[in-house]
């Protein structure tokens, strides 16, 4: 595919649900930048947002502390995100049961990335769950949750075959996942061929694809590459130039993303994840081009045309 291609229907919005992922931030300045964004994004009624959660529980607290305040301070629903990497099965258990005490009902079960990082050996720990169809497993047996899991139109860089990581995919929603979101990927055929598989396969739960606005293409390439996730040739012409020119950067993003998801639109997709990297006005302007507006937006509208 050398681009999208989408004919654009006035009703697309009001067909459209979207959900947005944050991470915790490690310091005040980026704590800040986190309420902001978060604060930016509400008036979009996402159907949830999720925070993430590092290997090991490396950002546990920060994690928790996170969800505790969308939970308290804002009408979001937030979902937690779960990984067993370097955990035991009990410091996996404990965690659930603290989310659980304040108030989380949604999680997102990932065995995670391994400690020394993406590209590295993944080497479950001897008394933990080993990937994370267990970890969807024990999340099940320990409440009726929603539980979202990922999925990998590429495959898993650590994955021989597709059907090996199809198979993989089965266990989870066979353990009691509630939909999968994929990792962000540039090439909407690939993700219709993989939807094709993972049906082919029995799995019928919604697969929701993970969009990643371009906010810094060299670095966006560059993770693409240690991940497996293809970057095509026609999107590395969109930002050439444009490294010392932010500005038009973002324009180009924008627009990238909201063809990307209108083309997926026309091809049956109703709801979208986006990875906003704590960042709002990419993945704001990206929504109103794809006709979701703020409701402070429509009634300010609204009023002026009385």
């Amino acid at each position: 595919m050398n681009q999208f291609r989408f004919s654009r229907r006035p009703d697309i919005g009001e067909k459209v649900r979207v959900s947005f992922e944050f991470f915790p931030p490690k310091n005040d300045e980026m704590e800040a930048r986190l309420w902001d964004t978060v604060t930016r994004l509400e008036p979009l009624k996402p159907k949830f947002v999720s925070v993430t959660y590092g290997a090991g529980g490396s950002t546990r607290e920060r994690t928790a502390r996170t969800v505790k305040r969308i939970l308290n301070e804002t009408t979001l629903t937030p979902a937690a995100h779960m990984t067993c990497v370097d955990a035991a099965r009990d410091q996996v258990d404990a965690v659930i049961r603290e989310f659980v005490d304040f108030g989380v009902t949604r999680f997102v079960a990932l065995r995670g990335d391994p400690a020394a990082g993406v590209g590295t050996i993944y080497r479950p720990h001897p008394d933990g769950y080993a990937n994370g169809a267990e970890l969807v497993g024990a999340l099940k047996s320990a409440g009726d949750f929603d539980i979202s899991v990922s999925a990998y139109p590429e495959k898993h860089p650590e994955s021989p075959d597709f059907a090996t990581d199809i198979d993989m995919l089965k266990r989870k929603v066979d353990n009691g996942a509630t939909r999968a979101i994929t990792q962000f990927f540039f090439d909407n055929d690939l993700y219709e061929r993989y939807v094709e598989r993972a049906r082919r396969a029995g799995i019928y739960i919604p697969i929701v694809p993970g969009i990643l606005p371009v906010h810094n293409f060299t670095q966006v390439a560059n993770f693409s590459s240690r991940c497996g996730a293809l970057v095509p040739a026609w999107l590395a012409e969109r930002f050439e130039g444009l490294g010392n020119d932010p500005q038009t950067h973002a324009l180009v993003a924008s627009a990238v993303a909201a063809e990307q998801v209108l083309d997926l639109v026309e091809r049956g997709v109703g709801d979208f994840h986006f990875y906003t990297m704590n960042r709002a006005d990419l993945v704001f302007a990206i929504c109103h081009m794809i006709g979701i507006r703020s409701h402070e937006a429509e009634a300010a509208a609204g009023s002026a045309a009385a």
